[in-house]
């Protein structure tokens, strides 16, 4: 009993509170289950909440479908509306204009999807021309002219179609060599031919193109064995200069700054350019070409970089065939200028330093003399086809095209006999880019014994 009894008391808690001097007592299970009881009704409580959120937000979900279901469908009807209109103003226009072809009683005409142009010039003009006139206005007699139809008829030939006629070989032809004659705009020379600008410059392109593909290879290449002694023999008989197989030397050739990279095409002159590297026999005409490189370029650079090059390394100048020149065996050279490196395929005066011999003098002399004729050829090039004097608004694309296929014309009209007139010479200088300081000058064997030939000429 008295073990009960200290349970008893163990497990009951007794609080008083002074309610009307009433003592409650309260057991541990009573605690636990009042517990309970409140944290089921805290969770029903944030359940109830949440149910009544989550219904807010579905409702107004359906409220917002249901509105744009309703402006979507709005809008539709409106365009329905609207494109009912548009086929009845289109049904009313054309059975307007039915009507009125019936009423005529006359077919309807054709639409006129070319605009007509005036070809008078082209068609009664230039038919006409004297070999004069030929020669200024084409910068070839009108033989030459039809015989560089002939040549790239197979590469320009185009059919007439459905539609409409082509251009005549000839006149396209004609329109492309005035812009590489004149440089002048394409509006330009589409007014006087009566064609549009895009025609011009597709004939300009067609030609380039055909005459780089039909007659580059065949007017400017490089010489065989036997062409080399050819050209030697005819060099030294002209200049003086025995194993002589031509001179050396380069132009710049003005162009519109380029999107990409245009630095590197700003030459020393303050221009964009690009580099013309030419080599040219002792008749002025060029059997090596090279263009297209950036005008920032040293001529050395642009030299070793060409295609003259590859063909010298590879024993093009045919270096076995010498010749005893003032006790030095001596190959095929070149003559060039100070911008070019002293090698023992190219020869170049001796720097002005104030200090060279008599003999050295006279040989700079001579030197300065025979590359003449590489200045005379740049010359006459340009003052042929005068589009590479101007500046060149093309892309670089369609500039070293035009610039090779203007080398090839050159080649073309010299060996032609063609007439050359000296107003076509213009007084603009070339670019000459100075040898860099740190070059140093190496004597060569080679030179020394054409010294002591010129010496004894």
């Amino acid at each position: 009993m008295h073990l009960n009894a200290i349970r008893h008391e163990n497990n009951t808690r007794r609080r008083k509170s002074k309610r009307g001097g009433v003592t409650t007592t309260i057991t541990t299970m009573e605690v636990a289950r009042q517990l309970i009881v409140l944290m089921l009704g805290l969770w029903y409580f944030a359940y109830a909440k949440n149910l009544m959120l989550f219904a807010r937000r579905l409702r107004d979900a359906k409220k917002n479908t249901a509105e744009k279901r309703r402006k979507l469908l709005a809008w539709i009807s409106s365009r329905e509306k609207s494109c009912k209109l548009v086929l009845q103003r289109q049904r009313r226009r054309r059975h307007m204009i039915m009507l009125q072809l019936l009423l005529k009683n006359q077919r309807r005409s054709p639409v006129v999807w070319a605009f007509s142009r005036a070809s008078e010039w082209w068609n009664v003009t230039v038919p006409g021309f004297t070999h004069a006139q030929w020669v200024e206005n084409f910068r070839m007699s009108e033989e030459t002219f039809s015989y560089l139809c002939a040549r790239l008829r197979p590469a320009m030939e185009k059919k007439n179609t459905n539609f409409r006629a082509c251009l005549p070989l000839r006149k396209r032809v004609a329109i492309a060599v005035w812009k590489l004659a004149t440089n002048s705009e394409y509006r330009s020379i589409g007014h006087l031919f009566g064609v549009s600008k895009s025609s011009v410059c597709r004939c300009v392109q067609d030609l380039c193109k055909a005459v780089c593909t039909v007659l580059l290879p065949e007017l400017i290449r490089f010489p065989g064995p036997e062409k080399l002694e050819d050209m030697a023999d005819s060099f030294e008989t002209r200049w003086g200069f025995p194993q002589c197989v031509g001179a050396i030397g380069g132009s710049h050739i003005p162009i519109i700054a380029p999107q990409e990279q245009h630095t590197d095409y700003y030459n020393p002159k303050g221009r964009h350019s690009i580099l013309l590297q030419g080599v040219v026999d002792g008749d002025g005409q060029f059997w090596s070409v090279d263009a297209g490189q950036p005008g920032s370029l040293h001529h050395a650079g642009v030299l070793r970089s060409s295609s003259l090059w590859d063909f010298v390394q590879q024993g093009g100048l045919n270096p076995s065939c010498t010749k005893n020149v003032g006790g030095v065996s001596v190959g095929y050279y070149l003559l060039g200028d100070s911008t070019y490196p002293q090698t023992n395929w190219i020869l170049k005066p001796f720097r002005e330093n104030g200090r060279l011999t008599a003999e050295q003098q006279t040989f700079n002399e001579e030197t300065s003399r025979a590359r003449a004729v590489v200045g005379n050829a740049f010359g006459r090039l340009k003052g042929r086809w005068q589009c590479l004097l101007k500046r060149n608004d093309c892309d670089i694309e369609l500039v070293n095209s035009m610039v090779l296929a203007c080398c090839a014309l050159h080649n073309l009209c010299e060996s032609r006999g063609e007439d050359y007139r000296q107003e076509w010479e213009t007084a603009a200088g070339e670019p000459v880019l100075s040898t860099p300081p740190d070059a140093e000058e190496e004597e060569s064997e080679e030179r020394q014994g054409l010294m002591r030939h010129l010496k004894t000429q």
